[in-house]
This record gives structure tokens, sequence and C-alpha cells, in this order.
């Protein structure tokens, strides 16, 4: 990475990955929050339009990335209610985003899938994240990328990761 391009340190130049130190600490957690606005951002604007959120666009996400992902698969995935997922399956179903399928060998499983238009309105949610990820990584480098990645894996407590990890090895790239 050139000069002009390294990121602009915010902490104290005598704190380490290995004693971060509060400051550290609180503007790590600060340009989380900061990075995750923006990569939501233009999302945010498209789901607007049919009056949806964030909580959609996970959804059509993991049911795009795992066809015939069933219903308690993806409960498990998001970590919410079976209420709160109603509420977001509902309108993906009415509105021909997603399509629910009776399970083959059991008759009580729902499996979900997306339609074309389904797969079109994901395609153009994720889109500009994929850009905004793929311009930073660009910029920050393979070993940047490479200590992000490991990171976001080790913030997560280990069932979690364990989880999180299943998923995405198991995710399809369309």
């Amino acid at each position: 990475m050139t000069a002009s391009k390294a990121p602009r340190r915010l902490a104290r130049d005598d704190e380490t990955a290995q004693d971060p130190g509060e400051q550290v600490l609180r503007e790590s957690a600060e340009l989380m929050f900061f990075g995750y606005r923006s990569l939501t951002q233009d999302p945010d604007k498209i789901l607007a339009e049919r009056d949806y959120g964030r909580a959609h666009h996970r959804a059509l996400h993991f049911i795009g990335r795992q066809p015939g992902l069933s219903v308690a698969g993806l409960l498990d995935i998001l970590g919410v209610t079976k209420q709160s997922l109603a509420r977001v399956l509902k309108p993906l179903v009415d509105d021909g985003l997603v399509e629910q399928h009776v399970g083959e060998n059991d008759r009580r499983q729902r499996l979900l899938f997306l339609t074309e238009e389904g797969f079109a309105f994901e395609e153009r949610l994720s889109a500009p994240q994929r850009a905004r990820l793929t311009r930073a990584f660009r910029e920050a480098g393979p070993e940047a990328v490479e200590g992000f990645r490991a990171v976001l894996e080790l913030m997560m407590d280990a069932e979690q990761r364990k989880q999180a990890l299943t998923v995405i090895a198991g995710a399809k790239t369309p």
C-alpha cells in the first residue's frame, strides 16, 4: 500500500494490536458503525421503494445463497423469532420474490427459493455492496483483507463463528 493510500491512524501510536487500549477499542467500534452504515445505505434506498427493511434483505440474501433453505434453517441463521420471520417472509412471498415449497421427506417442512424476480431484486440490493467492498479491498490490499476477515470471525462467539463459517461454506455463488 502506498503512503498516500494508508488509512489515517486515529489512536495513539504506542497502542498495539496485542494491547489495543481503550481509545483504539472505541474508535474500532465507531469505525464498524460507520462502515456498516455506508455498506447498507445503497440497499436501504432500494428497500424503501417497496417498504422493506434490512431484515428483508438479509432473508433474500440467505435464501438466494442457499436455495431450498428451510424456514427453520433461516430462523437459525438470522437468530430471530418465528413471529419476526413471518412478518418478513409474508411480503416477500406475496410480492412474488420468494416461493415456499413443501419438503419432499417431511411435508411439515417449508423450503424457500427466490423467484426470478427475487434473484433480480437481491442482485440489485447486493451489487452496490459488492462494489463498495471490492473498492475497499483493492485499496487496502490482501493482507488487510485477510486481517479484516480474521477480526470479523474472532468477534463472534465460538459457537456463532462455527455456525457462520458452516453457512458461508455451504453457500452458492450465483
